[in-house]
Order: C-alpha cells, then sequence, then structure tokens
C-alpha cells in the first residue's frame, strides 16, 4: 500500500491522524541528519505492525510531504 503523508517533525508526540487523501504523522524527531525519516519508518512500522524494511520512503525524503510504501 502507499500513502501520501505530511511529517510534523518536533512535536510533543508521536501520532498518526488520518484525513482525507493522505496520514498526517506527528514526530518528537528533529528534522535534521535524516532522523525524522528514521523516526517515521520506527513509527509507521510498529504502527502497522510490520518489520521496519517493509517501510520505504518512496519519494519526498527531504520534505515534509512523502509518499510511503508499507507492505
Amino acid at each position: 500500500m502507499r500513502y501520501n503523508v505530511k511529517v510534523i517533525p518536533n512535536a510533543k508526540q508521536n501520532r498518526l491522524v488520518e484525513e482525507t487523501g493522505r496520514v498526517k504523522v506527528y514526530l518528537t524527531a528533529p528534522p535534521v541528519d535524516g532522523k525524522a525519516n528514521q523516526a517515521l519508518v520506527e513509527y509507521l512500522a510498529e504502527h502497522y505492525a510490520v518489520k521496519r524494511s517493509a517501510v520505504k520512503i518512496i519519494r519526498g525524503k527531504t520534505g515534509r510531504e512523502k509518499v510511503v510504501e508499507i507492505g
């Protein structure tokens, strides 16, 4: 499955909000040195109960709007 994801780094807590057409993920990790991307992969893997290797960022590695493939 592919998801359009908007990432909000430096949030107070990690959480996921489903919106029409996309998923918004709030992360406590800062957007520095790929820490937010790593936290996103770990959080989505835990949320969807899959291995971290099953979560791939397809597009948007340097921006807040991403396309993520899970499966």
